[in-house]
């Protein structure tokens, strides 16, 4: 960084120092000004004029040991800038901050004079300086550090000053809009330097910087945390405070100004300062909306704000590699750390199978975050802290998957679904196991897969133990935990009384398995030999419903016993038999219109299999004795045709109890 100061073209002696002085009227007389202003700016020119046909002479060679009258000249001329400042500044917090860079022309004149004490204690560091005349005891040297010490305090309030007001103010929709550009993943590392700010890469461009991994464009992630305009003034700023030995004044107002910054920007994304306890005492929904938040946030901070510091410290520091380091770290680790904190509240807090999904999604955030945290955050305190709590957050995930499971096998309800239909359990955990197959990736890496567990996949599913050794650690949890709510079905069918009832709700419930299964990503990680067991089952309850269901029906349509020694006692036979079928064709039909088949094609695949074992037998013995009974009393005993039952069957299975059958025939459709 070249330091600001005036220079001569040639000797500016006698009609040379009337050149400067005429170039200096037009430049006030060019801008514009009140005539009171024009008056006081070349004042200040004319204060420089001697120190002007100095350096002038400097650059011919004529020497400066010559010129002690000069040195303390421009001295003090530069000394009067840097106190006039001074007493700006000390004018208090009430009055209204004047700023150095309200003006071009003041920051410039502010500049050149402290540019000039820099040098002159330079100069003079090894020969003594000037004599001030004998007006005080004080050395100019003192006098110097006096200035400088003086302009430093000046020059952090400017520094703070420029930052707060250049701020770029940032909304949660712009944030959101920067992470959509740079990717939906985070799986990429940064690797692309950042592009330069200055089209030849100078000192006061945005510096290169590099990470392990496939490359991220900065240009979609990066937004301008501070209005360009002002960077220029604050690389002034940082020079000559680093060049006056004020670095950690520097740092300290810097970071502290651009912390606070990210901290509203946390608070902008939703993200509260909570303790551990704190978080530990707050409801599920609220807490499930905080997860999301953090989720995003993660995202956000790393994707897009911590590129975007970390570009504005180099463009600001340039060639200052250690400082500008420090300075981002110092900047950063706060939000980093408020983020971490709440990561690690949450993977101790108490175990909850629906805190599972909120839980992967801030391991996955994180993890997907690790390399482009890695390539950003040199600190390996900052990066220690970030693995301990991704490994908190794996163990968190581990262990609500493992409560889970516990929920599964020790789910003991006592209440029966009263029409048969599919039970709660499956439901909540077929479309809990869906949506854990989208983490499979991240659930592989986590879950393990004990001795225990493979004897319990043998004992169940048999075969040897090379056989589930091949699968994936979430299949065997998934095939296992399939296995214990299928163990857990079939107890719950057993507090039905009626066999029949017990078969249509197994049937029912394995329907649902298979179906969900079928349609998800689940029949991938399970695989088709599970799946048409499962169908292979399905067809034996259905079987066993006709068995439990219609057998006794179906004895009442056979033959014995009716070829009596007499016709009477034929008659009597037959009357029974016909009336021992309706009374159990009402009983079946009053029954089970109130159970319920929700899936329509089970539904009527299964009354197909009734018509197809009922209908026939039925229309036989109809057929064959029917003739037997006519007379004035035959419709006490035959009721229905073989079309009234068959349309009658129409009504089983709906979950809508009928009344009770009247004795007038259905007209047959």
């Amino acid at each position: 960084m070249t330091t600001t100061r005036f220079s001569g073209g040639g000797r500016c002696g006698g009609g040379g120092e009337d050149r400067v002085l005429a170039t200096a009227q037009q430049i006030v007389n060019s801008l514009n000004t009140a005539q009171e202003v024009r008056e006081d700016m070349l004042l200040i020119f004319s204060n420089f004029d001697n120190r002007l046909s100095a350096m002038s002479d400097l650059i011919k060679g004529e020497g400066s040991n010559n010129n002690n009258d000069d040195d303390l000249q421009r001295f003090q001329a530069a000394e009067k800038v840097i106190l006039r400042w001074d007493a700006s500044l000390s004018a208090g917090p009430s009055r209204h901050f004047n700023s150095l860079f309200d003006s071009p022309i003041e920051v410039f004149e502010y500049f050149t004079a402290l540019d000039e004490i820099i040098i002159f204690m330079e100069q003079f560091s090894i020969s003594p300086p000037p004599s001030d005349g004998g007006r005080s005891e004080q050395t100019m040297a003192e006098r110097a550090e006096n200035a400088v010490q003086l302009a430093m305090s000046r020059l952090e309030e400017e520094l703070r000053h420029v930052l707060i007001r250049n701020t770029v103010p940032l909304n949660a929709e712009s944030l959101h809009g920067s992470m959509k550009r740079v990717s939906l993943s985070f799986a990429s590392h940064i690797d692309e330097s950042l592009e330069s700010f200055g089209d030849n890469g100078s000192d006061r461009g945005y510096d290169r910087f590099h990470s392990r991994g496939s490359s991220l464009d900065y240009d979609d992630a990066v937004v301008d945390l501070v209005n360009l305009d002002a960077v220029l003034g604050l690389t002034d700023i940082v020079d000559r405070m680093v060049k006056s030995g004020y670095e950690r004044e520097c740092l300290q107002v810097y970071s502290s100004v651009r912390r606070d910054a990210l901290d509203e920007c946390l608070v902008i994304l939703g993200v509260e300062r909570l303790s551990i306890e704190e978080v530990q005492r707050i409801e599920w929904q609220s807490l499930d909306e905080k997860m999301k938040n953090w989720v995003q946030a993660v995202k956000i901070v790393v994707g897009v704000l911590l590129c975007s510091e970390k570009r504005l410290c180099d463009s600001v520091f340039g060639d200052l590699d250690e400082m500008k380091d420090i300075c981002f770290y110092e900047t950063a680790k706060g939000c980093v750390m408020q983020l971490l904190n709440f990561g690690e509240a949450v993977s101790i807090c108490k175990r909850s199978p629906e805190k599972l999904f909120r839980i992967l999604d801030m391991y996955e955030a994180l993890r997907d975050a690790l390399p482009d945290l890695e390539s950003l955050v040199s600190d390996e305190f900052v990066m220690g802290e970030v693995r301990g709590v991704l490994i908190g957050l794996g163990e968190a995930t581990k262990g609500t998957f493992a409560e889970f499971e516990n929920c599964i096998r020790n789910e003991t309800s006592r209440k029966p679904v009263i029409t048969g239909d599919v039970h709660p359990l499956p439901r909540y955990v077929m479309n809990y196991l869906k949506l854990l197959v989208d983490y499979g990736e991240h659930l592989d890496l986590l879950l393990e897969i004990s001795d225990e567990d493979l004897h319990h996949l043998q004992n169940d599913f048999g075969g040897g133990g090379s056989q589930f050794e091949s699968m994936s650690p979430l299949g065997c949890r998934v095939l296992l935990l399939m296995s214990e709510l299928e163990s857990n079905l079939v107890e719950k069918s057993k507090l039905y009384v009626d066999n029949a009832m017990q078969q249509v709700f197994l049937m029912n419930n394995l329907h649902y398995l298979v179906r969900k299964v079928k349609d998800s990503d689940l029949g991938k990680v399970l695989g088709d030999d599970w799946i048409r067991k499962r169908r292979g089952q399905i067809r034996q309850y259905a079987t066993g419903y006709l068995r439990a269901s219609w057998s006794k029906a179906l004895f009442c349509l056979k033959d014995d016993g009716i070829g009596g020694s007499s016709i009477s006692a034929a008659k009597v036979a037959l009357k029974e038999k016909f009336k021992n079928f309706n009374a159990c064709f009402e009983e079946i039909y009053k029954n089970q219109t109130a159970w319920k088949v929700p899936d329509e094609q089970l539904r009527e695949e299964l009354r197909i299999s009734i018509s197809q074992k009922v209908i026939p037998a039925y229309r036989s013995f109809h057929g064959r004795f029917s003739s037997q009974l006519d007379g004035r009393h035959a419709g006490r005993y035959i009721r229905y045709t073989p079309d009234d039952l068959e349309n009658y069957l129409l009504d089983l299975f709906e979950g809508n109890p009928a009344a009770a059958l009247n004795h007038v025939r259905r007209k047959s459709t």
